[in-house]
């Protein structure tokens, strides 16, 4: 785990920073080196753009907070998968003294495979590298105040696990949140054209969707793509308690009537066109296509994407859940 902060020496911090910076180039988009291969999805400026974009999205469909549990005075904050970083820089803000901004209340460490955040950051923010699959953390157990997770979907082999490190290194009491949007599109009003499961769909989305899914089944490494709608489930076998569960439905494009959900859609429709080709070139090479057969079917992809005579949408999972005072019992 190297801090993208703080450097032990400057001949180690050079050897260890040109490892983990020499990014890959494919497909004309950049990776992450570290642990390379285990993410994949792209780490440029692109993407980073397109995560801080991703952000305030979701911030709308949330009323504007950041987080959704009760939060009382919170020292050790940690934000696993933190991307661009946009997300503990916020809450370093919130967590700090107005009367001292100098001296804030709440350490917040993100931690990412890529050290691509910025370096100027409040004083109570962190960035480390880090891989969160590994069996061993940086931190003793009982450890966090809050532990934030997001956006892990096609990420990693087990999201189950990672939620079992999240239980061990929480201080009894404390609680785990996730955010994630849940990739199958769908309608209430019979506006989006069916899947077929026996060849290409009307709405190229459905085909876009069943791709991922079979390409995390058969695309080393494996990783899972559908995590969502198991994160409730999952976290109550872990061992959380008081696991509370809220959707929110993220349109398409800005089809719906509604003002806010029609500038939510706008969002939404931006960042699919951003993501769509940097989230389907890894997995689809994988599956032995190659890079014009994948932008010849993202032009059909974008279309759907694009027609408001679709109501299509997404769920977007927001759970929450405490690590109790008594944690002997877990899966």
């Amino acid at each position: 785990m190297l801090s993208t902060q703080e450097p032990k020496s400057e001949c180690d911090t050079q050897s260890l920073t040109d490892s983990v910076t020499d990014y890959p180039m494919e497909n004309g988009r950049r990776y992450h080196k570290y642990h390379e291969g285990a993410y994949p999805y792209p780490n440029d400026e692109q993407e980073l753009d397109r995560l801080d974009m991703q952000h305030h999205m979701f911030k709308l469909v949330m009323n504007g907070k950041l987080y959704n549990v009760p939060l009382d005075k919170p020292k050790q904050i940690l934000d696993i998968g933190t991307g661009s970083g946009i997300w503990p820089i916020e809450m370093a803000f919130l967590f700090s003294d107005p009367a001292a901004p100098l001296f804030p209340n709440a350490a917040i460490t993100g931690t990412d495979l890529s050290p691509v955040q910025p370096t100027e950051v409040p004083e109570n923010v962190h960035f480390l590298l880090d891989d969160a699959t590994e069996e061993e953390w940086l931190w003793d157990a009982d450890h966090f105040d809050f532990i934030h997770v997001g956006h892990m979907t096609g990420a990693m082999k087990s999201f189950k696990s990672l939620l079992r490190k999240t239980f061990k290194h929480l201080k009894p009491g404390s609680y785990l949140e996730c955010h994630e949007m849940d990739p199958k599109p769908r309608c209430d009003d019979g506006t989006m054209p069916p899947e077929n499961p026996d060849g290409y769909s009307a709405f190229a989305v459905h085909d876009w969707f069943d791709l991922h899914m079979k390409a995390s089944q058969e695309v080393e490494p494996l990783r899972q793509f559908r995590i969502a709608p198991r994160i409730e489930r999952w976290m109550k076998e872990v061992g959380f308690v008081d696991v509370e569960q809220r959707v929110f439905k993220v349109p398409m494009n800005p089809w719906p009537a509604d003002e806010k959900m029609k500038d939510i859609g706008k969002w939404s429709e931006s960042n699919w066109l951003e993501a769509l080709a940097g989230w389907s070139y890894k997995p689809f090479l994988g599956l032995g296509w190659s890079k014009n057969e994948i932008e010849v079917f993202l032009v059909d992809v974008r279309k759907s994407i694009q027609d408001r005579n679709v109501h299509a949408y997404m769920d977007f999972f927001v759970v929450t859940g405490r690590k109790p005072l008594d944690d002997t019992k877990t899966s």
